[in-house]
Formats: C-alpha cells, structure tokens, sequence
C-alpha cells in the first residue's frame, strides 16, 4: 500500500466517524420539545382534573367538615308533617255547593280570610225558623205580659199567668236553638225580615294563617261535611317524626340538636331539635316516636318528604370532626377526600379515618373543620383518578 493511498483511507474513516456523531448528538435535541410538551400537561401531584363537559355529568355536591360532640350517634328514618299547632282542615258544616272560590293551592292566607262562596237550601230554612222563633218570643211576651196585668187587677186566675209563662220560656229556648243552628254556618242570625234575612248563601273562612296545602272544592261541586274542602298549615316550622329503637329512644334526650338530610335535597343539610320523645313503645313495630322540630327558612321543605336524622345518644364526649361516608374513598390503597381547587381541578388529600358513625366518618387526620369537601360525586372523581393513572403508566 503506498503512502497516498493509506492517507486517503484515514481521511474517510474519520469523515464517517464524525458523521455518526452528529446523528447521535442530533436524536436528543430532537426529543427535547416532546419532553417539554410532556411536562407542560402534567398534573401536579395528588390533583385530578375533570373536563366542563363530564363535570356537568358528575353532579358534584360539596359540604364542610364539622365539628361535633363526640357521643354515640344514631341514624333514624321518618317523615315531615305539618305543624300541628299550626293547622286547620276546613269543611262545610252541612252539604252545600260551591259558587265561589277565593283562594288556591299554595296561597298564602291570613287568619279569617274567606276562602270559598257556598249556598245551602238548609241555611235559608233555618234563618226563617230563626225569624219565626223572634216573632213567637215576642208574641209570648206580649201574652205574659198582658196576663200579668189582668191577674194583678183579678181579672184572670193565676194559672194562665203561669201558662204564659212557659209559653214565653218555650219561645225563648226554640229562638236560642234557632241562633245556634245559624252559628254553625259561621254566620250571625238576620236582624231583620229584609230580602236578605233568609239567603242561603255563607262562606267559609281560614281560621289559621299559612299557605293552602291542599284544595278539594271546585266551583259547582256539592260539598261533603265529612271531607275537608281545604288543608291549610304554617309551613315555616315542621315536624319530622322518627321511630327509636326502645334501646336509644331511652337515651335520646329532650332538646337535643339533630343534623337531618334529604334524599330530595342531596348535599343540603337541616338543623333540628328533638321537642317530644314518645312515652309508650309500638307494639307492632317496637319503636319509640321522636319528634323533632324543623325550620324551613329555605322553603324547600314539604309535609310528606323522607329524611334521615342524625341523633347523638347518650352523654356527650370531646368534639370530633366528622364527615359523610359518601365522600370517603379508597386511592392507592388509602382513605381519601376530594377538595376543590378551582372549577375543574380536586386535591386528593389522604385522611386518617376513625369510627363510623351511621351516615358519617370519624377524621382523626388530614381535615380541619369548616374545610369543603366533595360528597356526591367523590366515587366518580376516584375513578377519574385512577384511570389518569393507568393513562400514564401506559405510557
């Protein structure tokens, strides 16, 4: 091999030497942007994020971490009724037909309002009764009186003074009679024997102030005494009525503050007082009634609705924080909550998960009272966190 020959060979070899370099150099500056890209979408860590679209389909429910005593607590099914210091069933005293009515379903009524315009054929009969009775008394009176003076100047015996005056008495007691059957109208006797004095028309009136619950009546409709025309309640206070156990209702005290919820109303809660515990145990059931009062300052509320109610039993404890169950949930093998971070993004915070409580969770870690977290929709978020995981692992 001569000289040149030998040089023109180390001159190619170093040219694709450097070459190959070149590539391998170039390859990570190529992958720098897809790294870079990688980095700007990544979630921070424990966060999921949750686009509008399936965040409008979660139907996400959020609620405050609570402070509480720490007793025994109870949960107990029941149903909202009216208040009934503060309610009225109002019908017809006597078969009658509507002609007006004044009010409907959900208005709002004072005391004495009228509600309905009736006719009753036994109205007009009793005001002329009424008015025959008036004129009979008189007539009696007259009589008694007339005797008397003839009995004073001998004219007439004794005896038919006192005739005329168990006439008179029978007058009197048919006219009070008479008054009584008109009063049951709700109406006031005739004064006088005018075009008016014997109508059958009358009206019945509210005799509560509240809102009509429930209307029957319609106009040209023949009215039943034994039905009521209209139900009609103060629904600013109810009444929520639930059945103990005979083993807590012994240890339910009077007075007490109740936390109730809704199934209507997921993720509301309702503040309440126990007012009346039952003295007598159900024989069918063997359940004790617990009444407990409720504000319904939302107006959501209606007699008639389901709900739970949280009770504390027995003596009170140190305060602890609790949490509905719902929104407890297990990620990467520990208990965890979903705070909101903005609209679209939750931190998933590990807790450390005490006693149940019924429908709540003892927090002994990781949530300080007054703290919002997730409750429905927290099982959706878990699965959205999960598969974000399997996502990235996959790549």
């Amino acid at each position: 091999m001569t000289l040149k020959t030998f040089v023109i060979l180390v001159a190619c070899l170093a040219l694709v030497g450097c070459g190959r370099r070149t590539e391998q150099a170039a390859k990570p500056t190529a992958a720098e942007p897809d790294a870079a890209t990688a980095d700007a979408h990544k979630e921070p860590p424990n966060t999921v994020e949750v686009d509008e679209g399936m965040l409008r389909d979660l139907r996400i429910t959020t609620r405050e971490v609570e402070s509480r005593s720490g007793g025994d607590l109870v949960m107990l099914l029941g149903e909202l009724s009216v208040d009934q210091r503060a309610y009225a069933e109002v019908g017809t005293p006597i078969a009658a037909r509507v002609t007006r009515l004044l009010v409907n379903a959900g208005d709002a009524v004072r005391s004495g309002q009228t509600l309905v315009e009736l006719t009753s054929p036994e109205l007009g009969r009793e005001r002329a009764e009424y008015l025959s009775a008036n004129a009979r008394l008189k007539l009696a009176d007259a009589a008694l009186e007339r005797k008397r003076g003839l009995a004073a100047e001998k004219i007439v015996p004794l005896r038919e003074v006192q005739e005329a005056e168990s006439a008179a008495g029978e007058a009197r007691a048919a006219l009070r009679a008479s008054r009584a059957a008109i009063a049951a109208f709700g109406v006031e006797p005739p004064v006088d024997d005018g075009d008016e004095a014997t109508s059958s028309a009358f009206v019945l009136r509210s005799p509560v102030a509240g809102s009509v619950i429930e209307r029957t009546a319609v106009v040209g409709q023949m009215l039943d005494p034994a039905v009521p025309a209209f139900r009609i309640g103060n629904l600013s206070t109810l009444w929520l009525t639930v059945h103990a156990f005979e083993r807590d209702a012994v240890r339910i005290q009077q007075g007490v503050a109740a936390r109730l919820s809704f199934p209507a109303l997921p993720g509301q809660d309702y503040d309440g007082t126990v007012t009346v515990v039952g003295r007598r145990v159900e024989s069918e059931s063997r359940t004790v009634p617990v009444r407990i009062d409720v504000k319904n300052s939302s107006n959501l509320l209606r007699p008639g609705m389901s709900a739970t109610a949280a009770l504390p039993v027995g003596a009170t404890g140190a305060a602890i924080l609790t949490i509905p169950v719902a929104s407890v949930q297990r990620v990467r093998n520990e208990w965890c909550v979903f705070l909101p971070k903005d609209a679209n993004h939750f931190e998933i915070r590990r807790i450390g998960r005490g006693r149940d409580l019924g429908g709540e969770v003892e927090v002994l870690s990781g949530l300080r009272a007054g703290e919002n977290i997730v409750v429905d929709g927290a099982f959706l978020l878990k699965a959205q966190a999960e598969k974000g995981e399997a996502d990235h692992d996959a790549h």
